[in-house]
């Protein structure tokens, strides 16, 4: 979704939602994005597939594609992601989709982890900025 000229624009994308919570996918405020927590949802089926971090790891990067997508960027716009995990040693999965969407070593968003206790089946949540070039 192209900015409509409103200064906040609401994003949404099919099939990954904050339940019953009045929560945005995404904001994009100018030329900037920011994202709720991006969930390992199956775009298909809004499914998180459980016990299995590979998997979660390859939706929630997919997703936040999606959301710079509809936002009107790509993820060459995200200049920083925060990565929350269930357990530090889902770490290796996030690596393996991070190295797949930025794989030149000088040109990557920065990249925080933190281990939290994430609700349900969910193994991995991202938050995302980033800064569209219009």
């Amino acid at each position: 979704m192209a900015n409509s000229g409103k200064w906040r624009e609401t994003i949404e994308i099919p099939n990954m939602s904050h339940g019953n919570n009045p929560i945005p996918a995404a904001t994009r405020i100018g030329n900037m994005v920011f994202t709720g927590g991006v969930l390992p949802s199956d775009p298909e089926t809004g499914k998180v597939p459980e016990n299995d971090p590979a998997k979660q790891a390859e939706f929630v990067f997919r997703n936040a594609e999606r959301i710079m997508q509809a936002a009107g960027g790509s993820m060459a716009d995200v200049g920083r992601i925060t990565v929350f995990v269930k357990d530090l040693s889902i770490r290796e999965h996030v690596n393996t989709e991070w190295l797949k969407y930025f794989p030149d070593e000088h040109d990557r968003p920065s990249r925080h982890t933190q281990q939290i206790d994430l609700r349900g089946a969910t193994l991995i949540q991202l938050e995302v900025v980033g800064v569209l070039k219009s």
